[in-house]
């Protein structure tokens, strides 16, 4: 028996969505759908707990917005910089849940005077992310967890920081994601299905940039999606954020923003041997260039493993 609330101007409703999440009990076990209005909601969200939908209730994504504006270089009141894990808009920190509808969006600007800024940070299994919007400039969506140790110190200040490095499977299905600088990045196993990436234009970028661990079977995959840009030549698939990063890319239309050579080591010559970026049966103007010798090529049995079915058994 699932239960339903709402959040609406409505004054028998909740006025606001961190209102109706915090009506709902630590230790929850019934589904919980939360049916919001549209709108915009200037609203900092955490979901900590399990089995709970967000619903945008408009015609379309666009039409109901959590939005909020925390960046990396934003200065705290001790005189250091809030860094990347504590931007983000909406955070996911446990299991089973889904975002139907909804535009979730990091509005504090460009990445060149802001830095990184999170929209949706992601970190549990089973989260499901369904005809959403994700706008941000470096950094969007996070899938977490994060890697097992940061290069600086402090690099990873934020809720997850000393917390266990667990796998979570995350499935996107017709989303549009938008930014410039590693705007997918993280450890998650991740598919994307009939999504939309969209690399805006701003001199150029990285779609995505993976940090799988060594001995993790799925990183990134992205089926029948498009890959799209303004400025031709400009950016690449991605990078690799540690060294066994995995992106799969297959029956997907690439534009011509991306560089022929696809693929960038991140000045990681040994990761050559680690990293696992693949393209499967792609088309468009950024399909046709020339891959550089560490990168590879599905055989038709080999693509039979990154199905939908195959990934999430």
């Amino acid at each position: 028996m699932q239960k339903i609330l709402h959040v609406s101007d409505n004054p028998e409703h909740f006025s606001s969505i961190g209102s109706a999440l915090a009506q709902i009990p630590a230790n929850n076990t019934t589904p919980v759908i939360i049916e919001i209005a549209p709108g915009i909601y200037h609203e900092k969200l955490t979901i900590n707990k399990p089995y709970i939908t967000l619903r945008g209730m408009g015609e379309s994504s666009a039409h109901t917005v959590i939005s909020y504006d925390d960046y990396a270089l934003d200065l705290m009141e001790d005189g250091s910089k809030r860094g990347t894990f504590r931007t983000y808009t909406l955070f996911i920190d446990t299991h089973d849940v889904t975002l139907q509808h909804l535009t979730i969006e990091n509005a504090s600007g460009d990445s060149a005077t802001h830095g990184q800024a999170i929209a949706l940070y992601a970190d549990g299994d089973r989260l499901m992310i369904d005809s959403c919007r994700l706008l941000g400039h470096q950094d969007t969506l996070f899938t977490g967890p994060l890697p097992e140790k940061e290069r600086q110190p402090g690099g990873f200040i934020g809720p997850k920081q000393f917390a266990p490095r667990i796998n979570g499977r995350q499935y996107y299905k017709n989303c549009y994601i938008c930014g410039d600088i590693d705007f997918i990045f993280g450890s998650a196993t991740a598919y994307f299905e009939n999504c939309t990436l969209e690399s805006l234009p701003e001199g150029g970028g990285y779609v995505t940039a993976g940090s799988s661990p060594k001995g993790q079977t799925y990183g990134y995959i992205f089926n029948h999606c498009r890959f799209i840009g303004s400025e031709p030549n400009t950016c690449y698939l991605g990078r690799p954020w540690r060294e066994y990063a995995k992106v799969v890319i297959l029956n997907s239309e690439i534009g011509d923003h991306i560089k022929p050579e696809g693929w960038h080591d991140w000045g990681k010559i040994d990761a050559h041997d680690t990293v696992y970026f693949v393209e499967y049966k792609n088309y468009g103007p950024g399909a046709a260039g020339a891959r550089p010798s560490w990168t590879h090529t599905l055989t038709d049995t080999e693509a039979e493993n990154y199905t939908y079915a195959s990934v999430f058994n």
